[in-house]
């Protein structure tokens, strides 16, 4: 074979060779978007604003991918204890969680700062405030070196307290054991009105009302009356504080698994999703409160100048919480700022 014979086979084996690479290529990434991923969604609550926020999450993210993504709902702790949802979603097992972020106190104590009382005045006040780009940034990134990858924060609902034994008047709370939530801006808040807080997660509120270990619970009637609390305990005193939030965070080890275009989905669906569950979290709010005096309950107000004293009670409370925890009290410094301009 003379030299120009041999220059042509060479130049024929390079195109040959780019033709079969990028057929190999093209093939790569055929598969890559053939792939399809499984996406548990896991809450501690059905039938509330957090459980709409994940079924129209979930349809968003399965409409967007095109299939890829293949989310599943898990309301009502079906996936174990909220402590254990937590786990699964850092380690993977779950992929997102919708939860209190206060629940997250285990990864980053500033968690916690958006349960502090007196923080919002309203619903309306209370979704403004987890629209502000400062608190948001805030909030989303604090698991970020813990495995989570947050998304959304919304309000969920004003907080009430249930009780098996009415609560009409400030007083009626002094020796009452009240469920919290797992956070000292509430502990300390019901201390001071002379109760005795006990941090508990909600699945084990009704048994332990039902067996005397504690008299009342604090929650939203968004939980109290799609989860028909009413059979253990007919009466809910509207303290309307502090505010239920829920913070939706990804398992990072999952989110850094997908592809690009599908890590964009899960972002943006989530902060579309976000922006739209106001509406339908004021209507399930109202709905559930008809629903509870429809169904035998009492909803109960304080008297205007006892609701003012409690507020009055309540107002140090997140200062004198953080005071001590530089980055706790930067965190709630941030939110309080932001709760003002939105107020």
């Amino acid at each position: 074979m003379n030299f120009t014979n041999r220059k042509a086979v060479a130049r024929a084996a390079a195109r040959a060779g780019t033709i079969v690479l990028s057929l190999t290529l093209a093939l790569g990434v055929a598969r890559a978007q053939d792939k399809s991923y499984a996406m548990k969604i896991t809450l501690p609550t059905l039938n509330d604003p957090s459980y709409v926020f994940a079924k129209n999450y979930a349809g968003a993210v399965e409409k967007d991918s095109g299939g890829r993504i293949k989310p599943e709902i898990y309301p009502a702790s079906q996936l174990g204890s909220i402590p254990r949802q937590i786990e699964g979603t850092q380690f993977g097992a779950i992929q997102c969680a919708v939860i209190p972020p206060e629940f997250f106190v285990g990864v980053d104590e500033r968690f916690e700062v958006m349960s502090a009382p007196g923080l919002v005045d309203s619903m309306e006040h209370g979704e403004r405030l987890a629209a502000d780009p400062t608190v948001l940034k805030m909030m989303l990134g604090l698991g970020a070196d813990k495995g989570l990858h947050g998304v959304a924060m919304f309000m969920n609902a004003p907080q009430s307290v249930i009780a098996k034994d009415a609560i009409r008047r400030l007083a009626d709370f002094k020796g009452k054991k009240i469920r919290v939530l797992a956070s000292p801006f509430q502990t300390q808040a019901f201390a001071r009105l002379g109760a005795t807080p006990v941090a508990m997660t909600l699945g084990d509120v009704v048994p332990a009302m039902q067996q005397g270990a504690i008299d009342g619970a604090l929650g939203g009637i968004v939980v109290w009356t799609p989860m028909h609390f009413v059979d253990t305990a007919k009466f809910v005193t509207e303290t309307n504080q502090p505010a239920v939030y829920a913070i939706v965070e990804i398992s990072k080890t999952w989110y850094d698994s997908l592809p690009a275009d599908l890590q964009k989905i899960i972002d943006s669906d989530a902060a579309t999703q976000q922006a739209a569950i106001y509406p339908v979290a004021i209507d399930i709010v109202n709905k559930a409160r008809k629903g509870w005096t429809d169904t035998g309950g009492e909803l109960i107000s304080l008297p205007p100048d006892e609701q003012a004293e409690m507020m009055k009670t309540f107002s140090s409370v997140g200062a004198d919480v953080s005071k001590t925890k530089p980055l706790l009290n930067e965190a709630y410094t941030i939110v309080t700022e932001a709760a003002q301009r939105t107020r």
